[in-house]
């Protein structure tokens, strides 16, 4: 094997492993997700999150890291749909925030 097909597999390599973390990150979120909408009593629409943000960050020890920003609805009465958004920094929930909505009696 040559340089050109060595470098051609590491780098298909690198690919299909960010392309599994990812979606283990991304079923982080959607838990963390899910988890502050039964802690609040509302609906998690669609059993989903999307991504929206990615970029570079340093964590706590001062490694460079993705910070991945998820989208996801909710829902207080089942007519409406409120947004929510879950931050991760490397695979750590950084903050789950949720849109202002009007807690039913």
């Amino acid at each position: 094997m040559d340089f050109a097909s060595l470098l051609v597999l590491a780098v298909l390599g690198l690919g299909v492993w960010f392309w599994l973390h990812s979606i283990r990150i991304l079923e982080i979120a959607r838990n963390a997700g899910k988890q502050a909408c039964i802690k609040m009593d509302v609906q998690f629409l669609d059993d989903t999150v999307a991504g929206t943000k990615l970029a570079l960050a340093r964590d706590s020890n001062g490694r460079r890291v993705l910070r991945r920003s998820y989208r996801f609805e909710f829902s207080e009465t089942g007519n409406s749909r409120r947004v929510g958004e879950v931050v991760m920094l490397g695979e750590r929930v950084e903050r789950v925030a949720m849109e202002p909505y009007e807690i039913l009696e």
